[in-house]
């Protein structure tokens, strides 16, 4: 298994920063959230390339359905380019109470679903190279022979998680294209994280295959050598209540410093 953490608030000198601590301290990965208005994820991922050398930086997790193909495609491949091919990018529909509302951003799940598979599929042709042509419901690409530089230093491409809902086919499907999945559960209230025994039966249904399952949560809360037992390979370590704190960068830097769970 490995370990990453997740940013619950920072500025992007401040992620850069943490990005850093992540590194001296141990951690495989540092995550940042992409909100529909503040700190741009990118900006700070950029930040954190250059202060660091070996670490994994990824965003956890961008909503593609609010998000123009090439503009993410760019974005993604450059800070690939300049990490020396350490970019993990996580998709998801993303949470309706972030602000998707009141800018004017796609709410219904099944149009959003659409808008993220037509994304991703622009997304990666475009890293392949030109010429490139799509024609979906939402988008139109047609090839450019535009100057541009797009490559990406992992091959074939930058690793993709996406989030679904076990036990919903449509969504398991979407995941399983990819290289990892963020599991949960939809519940009445939303969605929360899927229970050991599912994960379990995910990594059964993929047998053999090279694939990531991630799980976010705190240590505090779980155990996380019982989740790789059921065949997580990644542990997410959160605290989003550093939030409302009076310094969350300094309880993110405190928690850090203390390393990963060993």
């Amino acid at each position: 298994m490995r370990f990453g953490f997740v940013v619950p608030w920072a500025d992007a000198e401040e992620v850069g920063d943490l990005a850093g601590e992540a590194e001296d301290a141990g951690w495989d990965g540092l995550f940042v959230w992409e909100p529909v208005w503040g700190v741009d994820a990118w900006i700070s991922l950029a930040l954190a390339a250059v202060r660091t050398s070996h670490i994994r930086l990824g965003t956890l997790l961008t909503p593609p359905s609010r998000r123009r193909p090439a503009e993410l495609a760019s974005q993604v491949a450059t800070v690939d380019r300049l990490s020396g091919g350490r970019v993990t990018l996580s998709v998801g529909l993303g949470a309706l109470d972030s602000g998707f509302g009141a800018f004017g951003e796609e709410t219904d799940r099944r149009v959003r679903a659409e808008l993220m598979d037509e994304c991703l599929d622009i997304v990666t042709g475009l890293w392949a190279g030109q010429p490139f042509s799509y024609q979906g419901r939402h988008y139109t690409i047609t090839p450019t022979e535009f100057p541009t530089n797009g490559a990406t230093v992992q091959q074939p491409r930058v690793p993709i998680w996406c989030a679904a809902a076990v036990g919903r086919p449509k969504s398991m499907a979407r995941a399983l294209r990819w290289d990892g999945i963020l599991p949960q559960r939809v519940t009445n209230g939303g969605a929360e994280q899927a229970t050991i025994e599912e994960v379990a039966a995910v990594r059964a249904e993929l047998g053999g295959r090279d694939f990531d399952i991630v799980i976010e949560g705190s240590v505090t809360e779980h155990s996380p050598a019982a989740w790789a037992s059921a065949g997580a390979t990644w542990w997410i370590e959160s605290m989003w209540n550093a939030v409302g704190q009076t310094d969350p960068v300094l309880a993110a830097t405190d928690r850090l410093r203390d390393g990963p769970p060993s």
